[in-house]
């Protein structure tokens, strides 16, 4: 894993598009954390939670909910990069989420990014990070998304 890259402040973003994010920590997917995603969703379908079903599945076994992945993008985002002195940050949303390919339960993932567009939007300067979510051993990513920050500067 690298080190988060850090912007002292919102407006250091300025410029950095292009700039490379993580790679972050591997995490593996594992049984009860899809279980668990299960139980606060209410989705408990047969490939996400029925391991012996799933076994004789489209993908060999159970697999995470594509929206539990995305979620662990939020995780991942502060291992890659690190904004300071702002008065108060807000995600604004996310575009181009595609997802590329199922994670396999008992694979391990992590996440890369790039930011690709910095703009001052009313008093703020807003961010967008691709982050693609990469499985151990695959070519092919489980997910690639935009995410969209929006970073307030300090009053002084």
């Amino acid at each position: 894993m690298s080190a988060p890259k850090v912007f002292e402040r919102p407006a250091d973003l300025i410029g950095a598009e292009g700039t490379q994010l993580g790679p972050t920590e591997w995490l593996l997917i594992d049984q009860e954390r899809v279980n668990g995603f299960a139980d606060v969703t209410g989705d408990h379908q047969w490939i996400h939670v029925d391991v012996e079903r799933a076994k004789d599945g489209p993908f060999g076994g159970t697999i995470a909910h594509g929206y539990l992945t995305l979620s662990l993008v939020n995780m991942f985002l502060p291992q890659m990069i690190e904004v300071r002195r702002f008065a108060a940050g807000v995600n604004v949303g996310m575009d181009r989420t595609r997802f590329l390919s199922p994670v396999r339960v008992g694979l391990r993932i992590r996440g890369t990014g790039e930011i690709v567009r910095v703009e001052d939007v009313k008093g703020a300067i807003q961010s967008t990070v691709r982050v693609t979510v990469e499985i151990e051993g695959s070519d092919k990513p489980a997910l690639v998304i935009d995410t969209i920050s929006r970073y307030f500067p300090e009053t002084e």
